[in-house]
């Protein structure tokens, strides 16, 4: 999978000239505490130059395993974002903050006051991609391109319909959602610039 990502930015960045956000990695690990017990274990063995969101999701021991992470991804060169919670991202140090769809019009607030932040946010379709562009996201997680555990997911968009959404994006795209290592290399024509995963990442 780390190879697939890999070949999806260096493709992104020949389309772009080689302007590509050098602080967006080309694979992200999306934790999800109902379906990874133990996301730390998992950014331990993630490849250096990888990202981990943090999704607390409400947990009560948030701070302790966000400080955890942000300990994981000093150590290995991780970019790390914490879900929604900005103040949760600027007590341990992480890079940004993630945003659910709902959320997306907080990127502008937050992007002045962390102008250094990493912002991106979570599409499911056009209209959230259009209002991503217009709120200046650095990226966005669209989902779900496979058939997927999450119990939010909705329909798989498939491979056909996730390239016309990245390639009509002016937002960089990253497919989520069902991404495994027998999957993976489907997508390398996509547009996307790289993958996000959850389960996906207990492979490594």
């Amino acid at each position: 999978m780390w190879r697939s990502a890999l070949y999806l930015r260096r493709r992104a960045a020949r389309r772009k000239g080689g302007v590509v956000d050098p602080r967006l990695p080309a694979l992200w690990f999306v934790t999800d505490p109902a379906r990874v017990a133990d996301p730390v274990a998992v950014a331990e063995r993630l490849p250096r130059g990888a990202g981990v969101i943090f999704r607390s999701f409400g947990r009560p021991d948030a701070e302790a395993v966000g400080r955890a992470l942000a300990k994981a991804a000093r150590a290995r060169g991780l970019v790390l974002l914490v879900g929604l919670d900005a103040r949760l991202a600027a007590k341990i140090g992480a890079h940004g903050v993630h945003l659910p769809e709902r959320a997306l019009h907080l990127a502008p607030r937050l992007k002045r006051q962390r102008p250094r932040w990493l912002i991106t946010g979570a599409a499911h379709g056009v209209p959230a991609l259009q209002r991503a562009a217009r709120f200046g996201l650095d990226a966005a997680l669209v989902s779900p391109v496979f058939p997927s555990n999450s119990a939010s997911a909705g329909r798989p968009l498939g491979v056909t319909r996730f390239a016309a959404l990245a390639w009509a994006s002016a937002t960089p795209v990253y497919a989520l959602g069902g991404i495994r290592r027998t999957n993976a290399a489907r997508l390398k024509h996509s547009g996307a610039i790289g993958l996000a995963a959850v389960e996906g990442g207990l492979a490594f």
